[in-house]
């Protein structure tokens, strides 16, 4: 079974993993430095004095004349430099004794403890009197590891010089061993840091998860505290804005589940009424009295056609809840459009049209028919005469219709719901059958357009429509 770490062991682990790796890579590298630096001094160090050694041999030799051979002259020299190891090889035969070869390598002719004992390898000696010039190397002795160094003193008079580099490998173990020490307590230092990060990430996260879970169990007002502005404060930003707009939707579906569930309520009640008295007249059609059967024929006819007006406005209700409506747009003269309106609803009404400024918009002019005759319509069905419809086009973004009659005005409990659906005025006050959808379908058709429709009482009721010039947007 795979072993998958919880989200604060994760980050943990993950700051310990990356502390370490990078506290020991930085250790490794300083070392590395470190031990480069100390051995190159060493090797410098070692260098100048095997030249001074060299040279002042040289000049030994030059001031005392008194030994047999350059070979005695040098040891001599050499033995004056106490704690040095050193070894002499000599190709020379007017210099002193010849070092021999074994084992591809020479054979020392004077020196001190094992050095003269051992040997000098072939190749080190060799580059050596080629080049004319010192050649180092490393060897293992049984003093320990040596830094040898090799060089002429006379032609064919080669010194050899071994410097211990024991002391030099115990300082730079140290050295390895208290970078390793500072590496591991800083990797635990960085783990133990990583706990308290790692429990604020996981009560964030917790925090999250809990608020996502009371979100779904319809708690539609939970948000989480935005703190900071790293990711999580990110996550938080975003979760709040999705439970927003997601609230607002659940909101905006229940209402629409309320307002459905009123609607067909309302069809059923308007259109109980109409049937109701088909039904009537239908049956009183069958009457033997010729006048029972000319009214049963008039009022079939009237019921007929309010519900079949009924039926035209349900319909387009439902394209405006369903977003199927058509919108064709056309340069519309709204004085020409609003005499035809009130032509079409109140024929032979004394009801003027005043006009003030540019009456032309770019709209539907259908639909703005629909909205001026609706209002002219609940005017006369409502309100009181003298009914005066002005056109305001002294603006040069927006053209205002106001539609005003010299009623008693929208009593106060009806002002706010007056363009909601199958909402009707005081019916004693009414003198026609509306179905209660007019000023709301005028609503929909305004802002279809871009504009508004707005309601106040000044002497009467007042419904102004205000549209933009331009296409809707």
């Amino acid at each position: 079974m795979t072993w998958r770490p919880s989200l604060r062991a994760a980050v943990v682990l993950t700051v310990l993993a990356v502390t370490l790796v990078t506290t020991v890579a930085m250790a490794l590298v300083t070392y590395r430095l470190q031990a480069a630096t100390t051995r190159d001094r060493f090797a410098a160090s070692a260098e100048a004095a095997f030249d001074s050694d060299a040279q002042q041999a040289h000049q030994f030799l030059v001031r005392v004349t008194a030994f047999d051979s350059a070979v005695s002259g040098v040891a001599e020299y050499m033995r004056g430099r106490l704690g040095l190891t050193w070894a002499l090889v000599n190709f020379t035969p007017t210099s002193g004794p010849v070092s021999g070869v074994a084992d591809g390598g020479y054979l020392p002719v004077a020196g001190t403890g094992g050095a003269v004992r051992g040997r000098l390898p072939a190749d080190a000696v060799d580059a050596a009197r080629r080049h004319g010039h010192s050649v180092s190397y490393t060897a293992t002795t049984p003093e320990g590891p040596q830094l040898v160094i090799v060089g002429e003193v006379e032609p064919g008079l080669l010194l050899a010089e071994f410097y211990n580099t024991g002391g030099l490998d115990r300082e730079l173990a140290l050295l390895r061993d208290r970078l390793a020490g500072v590496a591991a307590v800083i990797a635990l230092l960085g783990g133990g840091l990583g706990v308290p990060a790692a429990r604020t990430i996981q009560r964030r996260v917790r925090t999250a998860a809990l608020a996502a879970r009371r979100f779904g169990e319809g708690a539609l007002d939970t948000r989480l505290p935005v703190q900071g502005r790293d990711e999580l404060a990110d996550l938080a930003g975003s979760f709040n804005a999705m439970a927003q707009r997601l609230g607002e939707s659940i909101d905006q579906l229940r209402l629409k589940d309320r307002q459905q569930r009123r609607f067909v309520a309302d069809v059923a009640h308007d259109l109980r009424t109409p049937l109701a008295s088909m039904v009537a007249a239908a049956d009183g059609l069958h009457s033997p009295d010729p006048a029972d059967r000319a009214r049963s024929a008039e009022l079939l006819g009237s019921q007929a056609r309010r519900l079949g007006r009924l039926v035209d406005d349900l319909l387009e209700v439902s394209r405006f809840d369903a977003g199927a409506v058509e919108f064709r747009p056309e340069p519309v003269d709204l004085e020409a459009l609003a005499i035809d309106a009130v032509q079409v609803t109140a024929p032979g009404a004394d009801v003027p049209v005043r006009r003030t400024g540019d009456a032309t918009v770019h709209g539907d002019p259908r639909r703005l028919h629909t909205i001026v005759r609706n209002l002219v319509t609940n005017a006369v069905g409502h309100g009181e005469p003298p009914i005066t419809v002005t056109v305001d086009g002294t603006e040069p973004e927006r053209v205002r219709v106001s539609v005003a009659d010299s009623g008693p005005g929208l009593p106060a409990d009806l002002a706010p719901v007056v363009f909601d659906r199958f909402v009707r005025g005081d019916r004693a006050r009414s003198r026609t059958e509306g179905s209660g959808l007019g000023l709301a379908i005028a609503r929909e058709n305004a802002h279809l357009h871009g504009g508004r429709l707005e309601v106040v009482n000044d002497g009467g009721a007042v419904f102004t429509l205000t549209v933009p010039r331009g296409v809707a947007p």
